[in-house]
Formats: C-alpha cells, structure tokens, sequence
C-alpha cells in the first residue's frame, strides 16, 4: 500500500534497527482517514472468505481492526491482555510472549464471543516476532473456529513473525512489509511485490 508506505517514511522515526515508532498516525494518536483507508484495503482483501468475526489484540490492534469489521459487516472481538474483574464466564486464555516483562502475559476471550461456527479474520498493527499473532491463532483454534486470514498493517520482514506464520500455513497478508531499518538516517527499504 504505497500510502501508507510513504506515510511511514514521513511520520514514522527509526529509533533502532529493529524499533519503529508509529505513534503519530497509527497506534497513539489516530490519523482516521488512513485507517479508514487501511480498512478498505483489508476490506477488499478478504472480502469473499465468508467472515464472521474480526479478532485483534487490545489496545493499538483495535482502532485498525475497527474499519475492517465496519466494512465487513461483523462484529470485531478483541483479546484482552490479562484478567478484568468485568469478564464473567468461561473464557479462551492463550499466553503471549512479552518482551519487556521477565514471564509470559495472558490473552483473554469470552467463550460467548467466539465459537466452532466462526470464520476468524485476525487484524493487527504490527507484526515483529509473531507471539502475539500466534497467541490469537491460539485462541481461536482452541475455540474450534477458522483462521480464515491475517492482516498486519506493518510487519518489520528483517524478523522472523512473518515467515514463521507463514511457514504454518496460514494466509498472512501485510499491507507494508519493512526489509530495513537505518537508524543513523531513518532511511526505510520496503519490499516490493518482485521480493516476495
């Protein structure tokens, strides 16, 4: 998506070579006409899978997700990072790695908001290492529903999260993939559609 491409190289800041700060337009501060955009997008990319749920990580994963769901006309689900006094029933729990926190987190669903019956498409901002992706595929495989697509607004390809989940078979599909990241120039290499 060469909008939002250029978008990254204008607003996005290069704090190292593997930290991306998006904050002004994506995951902080909204820009709503570029997600509504993004949704679009996603939109006209798994239109025709038969979605029945659109599933995200909170927080930053639910302002992308939310035009999605809108477009599509589904209900949008997201995963709670930990237990909340406000959440009664059974529930789905899968870990997810952190990297800033010495053991693993906990993601949450409500078991009355995802079921066998569902057709799961999986929204996120970002996608780095892949732990929290795969802790949403975890949830609603436990759940008995079906993976029936990923989208990631931007995955940094230099780290492993893209190919691994790919490599599992899943249909993975990032509307910006960052090759390199230069942090003494901000300088950002995209691939490009001849790379994949």
């Amino acid at each position: 998506m060469k909008l939002l491409e250029e978008r990254i190289c204008r607003d996005g800041v290069v704090k190292s070579k593997e930290i991306l700060k998006v904050d002004s337009f994506l995951n902080h501060q909204i820009d709503v006409e570029l997600l509504e955009q993004i949704g679009q997008a996603f939109y006209e990319r798994f239109r025709d899978r038969k979605i029945t749920k659109v599933l995200t990580m909170e927080t930053s994963g639910i302002a992308v997700a939310y035009p999605v769901a809108r477009l599509l006309r589904v209900p949008m689900v997201y995963a709670k990072k930990g237990e909340s006094i406000n959440m009664d029933g059974e529930r789905y729990v899968a870990e997810i790695p952190t990297l800033t926190k010495k053991k693993p987190g906990k993601v949450i669903i409500s078991k009355k908001f995802l079921s066998k019956d569902d057709s799961v498409l999986i929204i996120d901002d970002i996608l780095a290492n892949g732990g929290a992706l795969q802790s949403l595929i975890s949830l609603v495989e436990t759940a008995g529903a079906n993976v029936a697509g990923l989208g990631i607004v931007i995955e940094k390809g230099f780290q492993e999260g893209g190919h691994r989940i790919r490599n599992l078979g899943y249909d993975l599909q990032s509307l910006a993939i960052i090759d390199w990241m230069d942090p003494n120039n901000g300088r950002i290499t995209f691939r490009t559609a001849d790379d994949e």
